[in-house]
């Protein structure tokens, strides 16, 4: 599963998709990784407001990587967007 994430609130919507796919509770992702419940429940919710440590530990616990690579380049199109 690929997904390619634009804003915070899509971020928040495929962690928490992936956790239901595991069949994980926001309590049982926190133990793998020695997170709250109210961690995982803010990375789904505002991940905005949750420390990249803090995701990094959910992806893990979650079975996934980060990975950037550069947005393709569409001729006359401007490929930067606010966050």
């Amino acid at each position: 599963m690929e997904n390619s994430i634009y804003t915070a609130g899509q971020l928040g919507k495929v962690l928490r998709g992936r956790r239901k796919s595991l069949k994980l509770s926001q309590t049982a992702a926190a133990k793998i990784v020695g997170l709250l419940p109210k961690t995982i429940s803010g990375l789904e919710t505002t991940p905005e407001r949750s420390s990249v440590e803090s995701l990094f530990k959910l992806l893990s616990a979650l079975e996934l990587e980060l990975v950037l690579r550069p947005k393709p380049f569409v001729k006359g199109k401007e490929s930067r967007s606010k966050w």
